[in-house]
């Protein structure tokens, strides 16, 4: 059974299984079959701002598409723009990847949040190599780190176009070095890595554990900062927290200068709303922004999701936008909002109930481990799940210094990474705090 085949079959049970208007939209009318490979099913959809409402039917798709091929399978829904970076890539492996178009420092959005990186970026973008070298920018998924990086790139390709610049992940980093060791071409790799004046390299923290890729890197770093070549970093946190990464790398990547994004503020949020309404074409009243804004304090990438289903549902709905239009739309989110709100006490009864512990155990002095390990998981929900910082955590779970607050976030993370049972039970004490 060829893709064109299993999505034809796969397209009837999905006709008697959702509603026939969500149907007709989100599927008949706009995704295609492009490939089916190593039990991957890939659709092609046709309406990029339709993206979150379509990815919100992918369970019933892989349902349907497992149903009528009668084996496991995965379905992954990518725009044309995502197939073609995804052919060029495979063609250009070695080329890296390409800057994003309309990540540049015009359509980044200022705030309290982000102006000090936003400020460090323009430095090195305009004296590469001879300023805050390297460049350790870290923060939160989807707050902004990807498009200042991509920013930087843009700006130095427009006004040094003689400068050799390569961009990439480091899981795609990863993924050519072992390339490289099957094949026999490591001085090939080496050579594309090193042979360059700027260096980007974004999410570094995935390199961590992993010794052949750190080593690589190690030794990349340090022929290009020897040569004064400008190198800039991303993470999900600074240095000093990613473990297991070396310490020779954490001590270089603190060389230059680091400097963080943090969740915006609701300020910043109207205003990267604004621009996205601009930049979509969407003629959104303000209060209805701002509502939007109260609602959505994580990060922008959920302020992105949140406006492409605004833009999808008033396309199907036929509406103009209002605060009735969004309420529906974003019903979730406002019913969401409405909820109680994540606090340290909140989380340190969750953590105490699910291992049958009291209060008193996780503030105390004990040191046994069946005490500690919940004290440690207790401290990293509440650096993860609430704006407290290092001391003021410490100072709840006891007066505890910050240091020891940092080192228990650290090793939970840690923990995370290495053991799976861990991390599942972790994700299950995560999921019983949102539903309080």
């Amino acid at each position: 059974m060829d893709a064109n085949e299993l999505w034809e079959r796969a397209c009837v049970v999905l006709k008697e299984n959702i509603q026939q208007l969500t149907y007709e939209y989100l599927i008949k009318d706009n995704l295609y079959p492009e490939s089916l490979e190593n039990d991957t099913l890939i659709l092609r959809n046709t309406m990029e701002p339709l993206k979150t409402a379509v990815n919100g039917l992918a369970p019933e798709i892989t349902d349907a598409a497992q149903k009528v091929s009668g084996r496991p399978l995965r379905v992954e829904i990518l725009s044309r723009a995502e197939l073609q970076q995804r052919v060029s890539e495979s063609r250009e492996g070695r080329q890296g990847i390409s800057l994003i178009d309309r990540y540049t420092f015009d359509t980044f959005v200022v705030g309290a949040s982000n102006r000090f990186a936003h400020a460090a970026a323009i430095a090195v973008a305009e004296k590469p190599g001879q300023t805050y070298n390297p460049l350790f920018i870290y923060g939160g998924s989807g707050l902004g780190k990807t498009h200042l990086m991509h920013a930087i790139g843009h700006h130095i390709q427009h006004r040094f176009p003689e400068k050799r610049l390569l961009y990439i992940t480091s899981e795609a980093f990863t993924n050519e070095l072992i390339s490289a060791i099957q094949q026999g071409r490591n001085p090939e790799f080496r050579a594309k890595m090193r042979n360059v004046d700027i260096l980007m390299v974004d999410d570094i923290q995935s390199i961590a554990g992993r010794d052949s890729t750190q080593m690589e890197f190690f030794n990349t770093f340090n022929d290009l900062y020897g040569e004064k070549k400008q190198i800039i970093l991303t993470s999900d946190r600074p240095p000093k927290e990613i473990t297991p990464l070396e310490e020779r790398l954490r001590s270089r990547f603190d060389w230059g200068l680091t400097c963080d994004i943090q969740r915006p503020d609701l300020e910043t949020r109207i205003a990267i709303l604004r621009a996205i309404a601009h930049r979509e074409y969407m003629n959104v009243p303000d209060d209805v922004l701002e509502s939007i804004a109260v609602a959505v304090d994580s990060n922008i990438r959920e302020l992105e999701e949140k406006m492409n289903r605004l833009k999808a549902y008033a396309g199907m709905m036929s509406k103009p936008y209002s605060m009735e239009l969004c309420r529906e739309a974003l019903r979730e989110v406002f019913e969401q909002k409405h909820q109680r709100a994540i606090t340290a006490d909140l989380i340190l009864r969750t953590v105490c109930s699910f291992f049958t512990l009291r209060q008193e155990d996780l503030k105390g002095s004990s040191r046994r481990r069946e005490v500690v390990v919940p004290r440690q998981i207790g401290m990293y929900l509440t650096r993860d799940m609430t704006n407290m910082s290092l001391p003021q955590i410490g100072a709840f779970y006891g007066n505890r210094d910050h240091t020891t607050v940092l080192h228990a976030c650290s090793t939970i993370a840690e923990t995370i990474l290495e053991n799976q049972a861990f991390a599942t039970q972790v994700d299950d004490i995560r999921k019983l705090i949102l539903e309080n």
